[in-house]
Formats: structure tokens, C-alpha cells, sequence
């Protein structure tokens, strides 16, 4: 459900339904418009910010209709999946069938969720502001990095749940150059995760649709153009197309070194097993960041690839869990 959430809200952002509801009701915006006199309402109110004024303007109550169910349907899973965890939560609680650390822990991610809630608006009002026809990217990556954290928080609580002693046969010693690889791994995909949340902030996949060079350059000549320096990794859109496509390709690397070693070292079939899985969804991934890029990023293309960075990332998380060392054995 998680994993869905991301792959909606890549959809929202890149179909601009993100701004379509200006309404912030937690409980009762569960329920769409009901009536045509709420529908019209809720244009209405659409129509008084500056996305719908600049780029929709003329579009009749059909078209809203399709942004509107896109953004309710992205809020609405957000919902749903506080209740898939809640429902189910208490009544474990009751039957005493979870640990108290664990049902703290599960309180803990409803919260979070909560608290994620309350970003996406603060993402989404940053939109409604004057001469913006989009939320500000800032936001847009604080939104995405919370989710990716959430989503790796729950993962791993579920990993720990299924197989929650680790394999009493490994050497910490043979396992330990795979893990600090993972860790480097996870690094990167994090970065490179948030480079992309940049770069689809500013619409930067528009630009400099070629590859490998960017227009016939390596290092576009407008790497540096803002100053201060800083300023480029979030404003200029040749520096945040480069630092996404660098880092990418730094991760691509960085996997497949992972991959050779782990496949020579003396670990267990199922490590190997998921470390293979590693090396083929970086591939899928790096080539479906190509076709976006020279398709000029249409939606069914940047969705995907949205969707499947969480998932290239869950082959990590779930490779670095099987390595998990029993202490006994590393004492």
C-alpha cells in the first residue's frame, strides 16, 4: 500500500492534480463531492489559484473532475492505510498477540503517517501561492523523504517480524565487506532518490533530452551558473538533471561491485539470492530513468519509475537484513 501511495503521488505530480483539492479536512475528506453543487464548489475554489489562472484556464468541470479524483484518490489511500494498521492493531493488542514493543512501535508509524499527512499539505498550500503553478520542490522532496523513510521503518519492522533471529550459520567476518557495501548502496539510492525528488520538482527531466551527454556536453556549460554554489543543487536545472543522472549512475556501480563480491564471498544462497535480485532491478531502474528522460518524462513512464525506485530499494533493505550477524556468533 505504501509502495502504491508513491507510485500515486508521482501520478498526481506529474499529471498537476496535486493543487485540485484546496481543502484540508482530515476526517471528512474521506468522502468525495456527493452533489453537482459540491462539485462546483470545489472548481470553484480551484479556480481562484494561480495553476488553474496560468495553465488550465478554460478547462471545463470534466477536466477538473480528472485531477480532482486523482489528488482524492492519493489522500483517500493515505487514509486507508492508517485503518488497515489501527483496526488490526487493536485487536491484536486485545488477544495479546503482539509484543508491547512491537504494538508501540506500530502506534509509533500511525503518528508518523499522520505526520506525513500534514507534510503533503504543507507541500500542497505551497502551490496555492502567488505566480505558482506547482508546489515548491523544497517541499515536494521533504514529502517524498519521509515517505521513503516510513516505508523503510515498516519494511524492516516486517523483515524483523518474519525471520526475526538472524541466520545462525554466518561469519560476521564474510559478511561484513557485503554490509558496508549495502550501507554505501543504501546511501546512494537514498541521495539519488532525493536528486530525483529535485529534478521533478523543477521539471528538469524536460531539458536536455539526450544521453549519455547532456546537449552534446558532458558537464552542462550552465553546471554553476546561480550563486551562491549551493543555490544550483535546487534552483538550477542543469545541475540538478547532472547530480541525478551522477548519482544514478555512481549507485549502478556501486551495486554491481556489491554484486561481484558478494557472489565470490562464502555466503549463504539466500544472500546471493538477494543480492542478484540487487543487480537486476538497478538495471530495470537505470534504463527505465533513460526512457523517461528521452521520452520527455510522459506519465505512465515517470510513475514507473518512481514506483520502482522504492522497490529497487526494498531489494536492498531486504539483502542488508539478511545479512544480519547472530551476535553469539561475532562475540
Amino acid at each position: 500500500m505504501l509502495l502504491c501511495m508513491i507510485a500515486l503521488g508521482g501520478y498526481t505530480r506529474l499529471t498537476g492534480s496535486g493543487l485540485s483539492i484546496m481543502d484540508w479536512k482530515p476526517v471528512t475528506g474521506m468522502l468525495p463531492p456527493l452533489s453537482h453543487s459540491e462539485w462546483v464548489r470545489q472548481f470553484e475554489l480551484y479556480k481562484t489559484i494561480p495553476q488553474y489562472q496560468i495553465l488550465n484556464n478554460g478547462f471545463g468541470l470534466d477536466g477538473f473532475k480528472q485531477i480532482f479524483w486523482a489528488e482524492w484518490s492519493h489522500r483517500f489511500l493515505g487514509r486507508l492505510i492508517g485503518f488497515v494498521i489501527l483496526i488490526p492493531l487493536i485487536y491484536f493488542i486485545i488477544k495479546g498477540a503482539i509484543t508491547k514493543k512491537l504494538a508501540l512501535l506500530m502506534c509509533l508509524f500511525i503518528v508518523l503517517g499522520g505526520l506525513q499527512g500534514g507534510i503533503g499539505w504543507f507541500m500542497v498550500h505551497s502551490g496555492f501561492e502567488a505566480n505558482s503553478t506547482a508546489v515548491e520542490p523544497v517541499r515536494l522532496v521533504l514529502h517524498l523523504s519521509c515517505a521513503i523513510a516510513l516505508y523503510i521503518a515498516i519494511l524492516w519492522t516486517g523483515l524483523n517480524v518474519r525471520n526475526p533471529e538472524p541466520d545462525q550459520s554466518l561469519d560476521k567476518i564474510t559478511t561484513k565487506s557485503i554490509r558496508t557495501l549495502l550501507w554505501i548502496d543504501i546511501v546512494l539510492i537514498c541521495f539519488t532518490i532525493v536528486a530525483g525528488g529535485f529534478t521533478a520538482g523543477t521539471h528538469a527531466g524536460h531539458s536536455f533530452n539526450t544521453f549519455p551527454l547532456m546537449n552534446g556536453h558532458l558537464v552542462p556549460t550552465d553546471y554553476a551558473s546561480l550563486s551562491p554554489f549551493l543555490v544550483n543543487f535546487i534552483e538550477n536545472i542543469a545541475a540538478i538533471q547532472f547530480n541525478h543522472r551522477l548519482l544514478a549512475t555512481i549507485t549502478v556501480i556501486m551495486i554491481f561491485v556489491t554484486l561481484f563480491i558478494g557472489l565470490k564471498s562464502g555466503s549463504s544462497k539466500s544472500i546471493k539470492d538477494s543480492i542478484m535480485m540487487m543487480g537486476w532491478a538497478v538495471l530495470i531502474q537505470y534504463a527505465l530513468g533513460v526512457t523517461t528522460l528521452l521520452l520527455v518524462v510522459p506519465v505512465w513512464a515517470g510513475t514507473v519509475h518512481q514506483a520502482f525506485a522504492v522497490i529497487l530499494l526494498t531489494t536492498l533493505i531486504i539483502a542488508l537484513h539478511r545479512t544480519r550477524v547472530s551476535k553469539q556468533i561475532s562475540a
